[in-house]
């Protein structure tokens, strides 16, 4: 199940505890428990029972128990969205978050977006942060400032030619701000697009609704920039189409004067020794129409969902830093840190006094960023709570089809009763092996299975 090179590099408490685990009467099941959370690292156990019953007659249909499961405990997926933390769970949720975002694009009567919402405009673009002061990167001609042609994995890439100029304060602040931002330069586009049409702002809800899906990124230097989804429909939503005025070209001049416009600035007071502060978009802003599959373009729907969802299982841990919470400084050199994320997260300590309400201290691991990663708007498409229900629906199908026992929903005799308390979460040190080389086996399923789809869609695209 582990390959041998793995198993090679174990210390003997580890590799003793898989072979405990390996060897168990209950390993089987274990097994299947941990295949059906997608190999989760660090799985929610539960204890406790359910009853099915039959109203009428008293007869017991069904009952489960833990008590017959691996060490008492049934095992759930964590769920977290992280891919340092759960890689197995973050592509579950990257998986969703690509589906929602290629329904607001293609459209999926499954989740109630008409495939007719293909011909509204809409563009992919991307929003960045300004300048905090010149970086380490790999320009279009190749050499960098500091002179030397960095390589595409060189850890100096993003971090300050001089550190001690290095605006760390703006940038953090930048950060912490970014959501803020964004609902400005929404707010703002609304407006924008009524001025280009010749509409008040009641007569644009009137005529027309802006929908989007958007995922925050961090860059290599520290700085959050947010990639969205832009779309125009008709009044009511992807139901409806767009005005005849809904061009392109119209959005993409609105998006563009949007995020550079005044009311799209946030002034942060002077305090103690810090000035005050424009916080702003960057100068940087691309803006590009999305096309459908195979219409022989690099920004097609397909690319743009997996652009998004690849991101949406990211977070500041890219940079260098650390995926949880910072208590103290001293933290930051047990975990050894690289000093320019240090230098952010050191910002966000000494900032936490100064402007108390935006809780720099506590978002220190983010780097000052608390937004949501990932979020739309409310008539892009589908919610992830909907996938994850159609999801947790079929499988309870399965599970009363394979039982033989009646869907509690549509029969009113069926009465259902359980109980269910916390055990614990994680795995061992031998499980985490084990669950770890689970997760890429079925990984690997799936990565075989979505190439099959995507070469019948091309396929499907030739003919």
């Amino acid at each position: 199940m582990t390959d041998t090179a793995t198993v090679a590099g174990l210390d003997p408490s580890t590799l003793g505890d898989m072979l405990r685990v390996a060897g168990s009467s209950g390993f089987d099941r274990w097994r299947d428990q941990v295949r059906r959370t997608g190999g989760c690292a660090n799985p929610i156990h539960l204890t406790g029972w359910t009853l099915t019953k039959d109203k009428t007659s008293g007869e017991t249909l069904h009952r489960y128990s833990t008590e017959t499961e691996p060490d008492g405990r049934l095992r759930l997926a964590c769920g977290n969205r992280r891919a340092s933390r759960c890689p197995a769970c973050a592509w579950t949720y990257a998986a969703d978050t690509y589906h929602l975002i290629r329904a607001g694009l293609a459209g999926d009567q499954d989740k109630d977006v008409p495939a007719t919402v293909r011909d509204h405009p809409r563009v992919f673009t991307t929003l960045t942060a300004p300048s905090f002061g010149p970086v380490h990167n790999r320009p279009d001609s190749g050499r960098c400032r500091c002179g030397l042609t960095h390589a595409p994995d060189d850890d100096a890439l993003g971090t300050p030619l001089v550190p001690t100029m290095y605006d760390y304060a703006a940038a953090v602040l930048f950060n912490n701000h970014a959501g803020q931002l964004w609902q400005r330069f929404t707010n703002r586009l609304r407006r924008e697009i009524a001025a280009r049409a010749g509409l008040s702002q009641r007569e644009l809800k009137e005529t027309a609704r802006v929908s989007y899906g958007k995922v925050a990124e961090f860059q290599r230097r520290g700085a959050v920039h947010f990639h969205a989804v832009v779309r125009l429909d008709g009044p009511d939503g992807p139901e409806e189409p767009p005005p005849s005025w809904a061009t392109v070209q119209l959005l993409t001049d609105a998006i563009r004067a949007a995020a550079h416009h005044a009311y799209t600035t946030i002034t942060v007071p002077a305090a103690a020794d810090q000035p005050t502060r424009s916080l702003r978009w960057g100068k940087q802003l691309d803006i590009r129409p999305i096309r459908a599959f195979g219409a022989g373009t690099d920004i097609t729907e397909q690319k743009v969902a997996a652009y998004v969802a690849k991101y949406a299982t990211k977070a500041a841990e890219t940079t260098g830093t650390v995926d949880r919470r910072v208590g103290n400084r001293e933290v930051l050199d047990l975990l050894d840190v690289p000093d320019h994320p240090r230098r952010l997260i050191e910002a966000c300590f000494d900032l936490d006094a100064l402007y108390p309400d935006r809780r720099l201290r506590a978002w220190a691991h983010m780097l000052g960023f608390r937004g949501h990663f990932s979020s739309k708007s409310r008539h892009y498409s589908t919610t992830l709570g909907a996938l994850r229900q159609v999801r947790a629906d079929y499988r309870a199908a399965q599970q009363r089809e394979a039982l033989d026992l009646p869907d509690p929903d549509q029969d009113p005799t069926v009465l259902v009763l359980a109980s269910w308390q916390f055990a614990g979460q994680g795995h061992s040190p031998g499980e985490s092996l084990l669950a770890a080389s689970i997760a890429r086996d079925l990984q690997l399923n799936r990565q075989t299975a979505r190439e099959a789809l995507h070469d019948l869609a091309l396929e499907g695209v030739r003919s």
